[in-house]
């Protein structure tokens, strides 16, 4: 510990007093400029109390393109609380302080001079305020108690993944334990030797096994559904990409536009997969316009992101805001989804439907549908995409905030470990719901459960669009045209890739499901 040149006299205030002048070379400010980005702070220590306050600045803002910046604090406001002739609390802050910006490889600035070179002259300036304070000396302990310099965020960080783990073990749980144990039961009711035939059986049973014939009647819209299924793996795989290589290191935490750069890179990349798997299970349930399959794939979220991104950044340009795109990004943008994203997905539907097999129903289908009895009112879609959809939702929602404040605010999201542990929860939540609701929905006599397994765990994108509004008013400082634009905009998407993402998930556990509790009966 050493003296520091700061000179602060007992209720003595100070406005703006010159502490010295630094030239700083141009390797310095690179290496303050690092330090910035790297969190580092100072720490002072007045009549025992400990002062903690940040060296600079960085302010990360826009999506596309991306603009990151770094600050150097040249001006500190002492504020101390004393009662009688002792201190009781002090603290540091840079309120209404313009900060010297730090450019990459030059030192120019706002309050610091360049001096040529790519080197910076900055002067430090202070100013001490001194406050009277009701509290005695004997209680100074309880005001430092009650300040905290140091966000908790790694306690929370981990108590969202406990509570998450517990509810994904009562999930796994009811599942495993109740549901089957139901199942075996209607096993041992279901398989009992018949007399008559399929008809006779019919007449006299009920439940799911009544609807064999019609559980894998092809739904209608086969097309969007398949889709659907071939843009959500799509996510799913960059999402998993995504998040392995921010584990190995190769994002640079204080540069969000990395991160972005690479998800549109890899989005043109994994075209291939919403191709293969979207043409694939098209042909399967015997769709004959796989062209039309291709297209709507290509396009599912393509249009709807081209569409958002024309409207922000129409509003910028209007408002004539440095985050709007010039020509020459749009066109490179425009190049790789023409070069590269819609080629792979031709490419992926091509082979998907050259090497899909069949379908592999274990029951025939009966050409005249069944008729669906009248269903009581917890079994309708808006309820089951209410349960689906908020019980994700909660799995992820104390690491949504986390999320939404490095997006849309300064925080620094570096536990990538924990994401990949939340995003596991979050995956493996969607697929026990979305098996829970099919069986009830079954249960039922409905054999309407393909869509309805997209929509009830796709319906967590609808949560978490509602969060992004509570986000809005209740936690960030955003307001006016252009922000609140930005804002609901990517939301309104980020929501429709969740949605996509589980509703494919939620999809292919429910088939699963359904695939081996028909397998294992014994029908004529």
């Amino acid at each position: 510990m050493a003296e520091s040149l700061y000179h602060i006299r007992f209720k003595e205030n100070v406005e703006k007093k010159m502490l010295c002048q630094l030239t700083l070379s141009e390797k310095q400010v690179d290496q303050l400029r690092e330090a910035i980005e790297e969190l580092y702070y100072f720490e002072f220590v007045l009549d025992d109390i400990p002062i903690w306050g940040f060296v600079g600045y960085i302010e990360e803002s826009g999506f596309l393109p991306h603009s990151h910046k770094v600050g150097l604090w040249t001006h500190l406001d002492f504020n101390i609380e004393y009662n009688g002739d002792s201190v009781i609390f002090a603290n540091v802050s840079v309120k209404d302080v313009k900060p010297v910006p730090l450019e990459e490889g030059a030192g120019a600035a706002v309050g610091g001079v360049g001096v040529g070179g790519g080197s910076l002259k900055v002067t430090h300036t202070y100013s001490v305020h001194w406050f009277d304070s009701p509290l005695p000396h004997s209680r100074r302990a309880e005001r430092l108690r009650d300040y905290s310099f140091f966000p908790k965020t790694l306690e929370i960080h981990w108590l969202s993944i406990i509570n998450s783990l517990v509810l994904v073990v009562l999930l796994l749980g009811f599942v495993i334990i109740i549901l089957m144990r139901v199942l075996k039961n209607d096993f041992a009711r279901y398989n009992v030797e018949e007399e008559g035939g399929c008809d006779e059986l019919d007449q006299g049973d009920n439940g799911w096994k009544i609807i064999h014939t019609d559980v894998f009647r092809f739904p209608p819209y086969k097309s969007l559904l398949c889709a659907v299924l071939g843009v959500g793996a799509q996510f799913l795989t960059l999402a998993t990409g995504i998040i392995v290589m921010a584990l190995l290191g190769m994002f640079n935490v204080h540069r969000h536009g990395a991160i972005n750069s690479a998800a549109i890179v890899l989005y043109a990349l994994t075209s291939c997969v919403s191709g293969y798997v979207s043409c694939s299970f098209y042909t399967q349930i015997n769709g004959q316009r796989w062209v039309w399959n291709i297209i709507l794939t290509s396009s599912l979220f393509s249009a709807p992101l081209f569409v958002t991104w024309s409207v922000v950044n129409s509003i910028h340009w209007w408002s004539g805001s440095t985050q709007a795109l010039p020509a020459t990004t749009v066109l490179l943008l425009l190049g790789a989804w023409v070069l590269v994203g819609f080629p792979l997905t031709v490419i992926g539907g091509i082979v998907g439907k050259n090497r899909a097999g069949s379908f592999q129903a274990p029951c025939r289908t009966r050409n005249i549908p069944r008729q669906i009895p009248t269903q009581p009112w917890y079994k309708h879609a808006a309820v089951h995409m209410a349960i689906g959809g908020f019980l994700p939702f909660s799995a992820i929602s104390v690491e949504l905030y986390y999320i939404f404040a490095t997006v849309w605010g300064r925080e620094h999201y570096t536990l990538y470990g924990i994401l990949l542990c939340v995003f596991a929860i979050l995956l493996s939540v969607g697929a026990c719901i979305s098996v829970a609701l099919t069986y009830f929905l079954l249960s039922g006599e409905d054999y309407r459960w393909w869509w309805r397994s997209v929509l009830s765990t796709g319906s967590t994108g609808l949560f978490i669009f509602v969060y992004s509004v509570f986000y809005y008013w209740n936690r960030s400082s955003m307001s006016g045209l252009v922000q609140s634009t930005e804002f609901f905009g990517y939301s309104l998407l980020t929501a429709l890739v969740f949605s996509l993402m589980l509703g494919s998930v939620s999809f292919w556990a429910s088939l699963a499901f359904i695939r081996y509790i028909y397998r294992s009966l014994k029908m004529d």
